[in-house]
């Protein structure tokens, strides 16, 4: 896993400035701590921050062909990469490295851009080929969006990097915020999409390639999930066979790797594949030869801990364990944590996600983890919840659905209540569309609670924007299938490239750490997102399917256990220790994009606990942690990027 950095320049007479391009690795460096290497070819230069998996000793960036013009950087792990590299040997071209994603140089070469369809994996690539007239420009980004990739246009070229704060050190690209992106922010706690919350940056979209010539940038999708009707239901041992496949592809390492291990039914389900992989030895499975090491963080809140039953499932499979109680400390806030995100995200799991993962690495270089079984099988609860939404839409028609929707509006909020107990939001949900439902339950607040966060000027100037509709275009794209299988959709181009694989990605790589999930190959995706919803949920649970074919692997308690967070007492912690930053970051925002009064009116409310405001004064907080770090520019009405 690495890190890279380039400069394509729109003169063939120019030169790429070798300090700039230092300087724009030298940010990346905690995503490739072991390597630093430079390639400048007249108009054209690329970085690479290396962290060394495959190939340790030979494996060095950027890579080039044999004939020279064609020249490469990639950031991640190509899983079928000696398949590849057998049928391009039978080619005739010649490697120089055993590294694995020196197949996408090669194959690029051969086929072009389309190449990347036969990769298995997750990668960001660049490659910068001369073979014609001009200098050609190819980035692509594997199928789920595992592993980012920015770009933005130049006066006199296009710069592209692994992360924003790479092109942020090139003196062309200005600081403005998108304010668009800003209100994405408050309402979802991410921003996301082909537009960065940097006006001037763009990110290439998950299962994409980009062909830039001169000023000119031709972007395509090449992958897609699912989304033109059901598959016939699957059998537990398909399960279980795709499982095995997918952990046992992802065990190649030659250095040292584990796994994340919590109570929880997918961690459990990936470090069972592993054991087994061991068992059967061969392949990939050669780097467990040592053992199966396994990583755990204990909470001092049993809400959130787990660690009793990671122990006792870490001795039935002889597993080396490791396990650390962690306690996230409110300063960390302010810490390196919004240095490795360049956008904001308030998501409060970033800080134990980051703690965890230097846990890890302390142990080992690579770590499976369980991401990918909630998105798959259908497992949060807001889609168990969308399941029976729809179950009382039938029931009701419209006329009844519209009459819960009218005293959704007058029925009283009762925000301290789980949510299928708050009647205000299941009458509400009921009478809007299943699209806009089901989007109000993936977002922290609503638009208008949103907009009354900003200044009375800037608010004005966001009515034109909301964004349930980029969101609701995944959606609708799926036809002719059940309404899980819309939300699951929309979740996978959203929800997981947007927040959970950013903060994976950005906390591990903090943490010098790669991190692999097996249940988001593309393959297993393939094969299990579209079953029939009842295979899906049933009995007012998730993950059906994947729970009953682990029945004869995994122990009830796993099974059938309580579904925990992996989060902070954030509540708690914004009515003490962090109440002194909270007022902080409202006196510092309302300098030029807030209403101080109205934030400082929902603090004092949420101090009192007349109203639960975590997800406005936590957005707060981190955004002002990250502008203090970031040090951002104007706010851009308008801004396009």
């Amino acid at each position: 896993m690495c890190g890279f950095a380039g400069l394509v320049l729109d003169d063939p007479r120019a030169r790429v400035d070798e300090e700039l391009l230092r300087r724009m690795a030298r940010t990346l460096e905690h995503r490739g701590p072991d390597d630093e290497q430079f390639w400048i070819d007249g108009a054209a230069g690329l970085a690479f921050r290396r962290l060394s998996i495959i190939d340790a000793a030979g494996g060095r960036q950027p890579l080039r062909s044999e004939d020279g013009l064609c020249t490469l950087v990639a950031n991640g792990e190509i899983y079928n990469h000696r398949e590849l590299r057998a049928r391009l040997l039978a080619l005739c071209h010649r490697f120089a490295t055993g590294s694995d994603v020196e197949v996408l140089l090669h194959g690029m070469e051969e086929r072009g851009a389309s190449f990347v369809e036969e990769a298995v994996g997750m990668w960001a690539s660049a490659l910068v080929d001369r073979r014609g007239p001009t200098t050609r420009l190819v980035l692509s980004r594997d199928r789920l969006g595992l592993k980012p990739l920015y770009y933005a246009r130049l006066e006199d070229g296009w710069a592209f990097a692994s992360e924003p704060k790479a092109l942020l050190a090139h003196p062309g690209i200005g600081r403005e915020v998108r304010a668009e992106s800003l209100l994405d922010y408050f309402v979802q706690g991410w921003t996301g999409g082909p537009r960065s919350i940097w006006d001037g940056i763009r990110r290439l979209p998950p299962g994409h390639v980009a062909r830039i010539e001169g000023a000119r940038i031709e972007s395509r999708r090449y992958w897609d999930a699912p989304h033109d009707g059901l598959r016939e239901p699957a059998s537990s041992e398909e399960i279980l066979g795709a499982l095995d496949m997918v952990v046992a592809d992802h065990l190649e390492s030659d250095v040292p790797l584990g796994a994340f291990l919590s109570g929880g039914v997918d961690s459990n389900a990936v470090c069972d594949s592993m054991a087994r992989a061991r068992a059967r030895g061969g392949g990939a499975a050669s780097s467990l030869r040592e053992g199966l090491v396994l990583c755990t963080v204990a909470f001092d809140d049993p809400k959130n801990d787990e660690s009793a039953l990671a122990r006792r499932a870490a001795q039935r499979l002889s597993a080396t364990h490791h396990v650390r109680t962690l306690s996230p400390d409110p300063g960390q806030l302010d810490g390196d944590l919004p240095w490795f995100f360049d956008e904001p995200l308030a998501d409060n799991s970033t800080l134990p996600t980051l703690l965890v993962s230097r846990m890890a690495r302390e142990h080992v270089t690579v770590a499976l983890s369980g991401d990918g079984g909630d998105e798959v099988f259908a497992g949060y609860r807001r889609q168990v919840w969308d399941v029976r939404e729809h179950q009382l839409r039938r029931i009701l028609g419209r006329p009844g659905c519209a009459l819960a929707g009218a005293l959704g509006r007058v029925w009283p909020k009762a925000d301290w209540l789980p949510r299928p107990l708050r009647a205000q939001s299941l009458l509400r949900d009921l009478g809007r569309d299943p699209a806009a439902a089901y989007h109000a339950s993936t977002t922290q607040l609503s638009r208008v609670q949103a907009l009354a966060l900003f200044k009375d000027d800037i608010a004005a100037e966001l009515l034109h924007h909301d964004p349930l509709d980029a969101w609701r275009e995944h959606y609708e794209r799926p036809r002719g299938v059940d309404p899980l299988h819309r939300a699951q959709y929309a979740d996978l181009h959203s929800f997981l490239p947007d927040r959970i694989l950013v903060k994976a990605d950005r906390a591990s790589m903090g943490a010098s750490l790669e991190a692999r999930p097996p249940m988001l190959d593309h393959r297993f995706v393939e094969r299990f997102i579209h079953l029939p919803a009842a295979e899906k949920v049933r009995g007012g649970r998730g993950k059906h399917a994947l729970r009953e074919a682990l029945r004869g692997r995994l122990p009830t308690e796993i099974l059938d256990g309580t579904k925990r967070g992996f989060g902070i007492p954030a509540a708690e912690w914004l009515r003490g220790p962090l109440f002194a930053r909270a007022t902080l970051a409202i006196e510092d925002l309302s300098r030029d994009w807030i209403d101080g009064a109205r934030a400082r009116d929902l603090q004092a409310a949420h101090q009192r606990g007349v109203v639960d405001a975590t997800a406005q004064l936590w957005s707060l907080v981190v955004l002002d942690a990250w502008r203090k770090r970031h040090s951002p520019g104007a706010l851009r009405l308008g801004g396009g990027a």
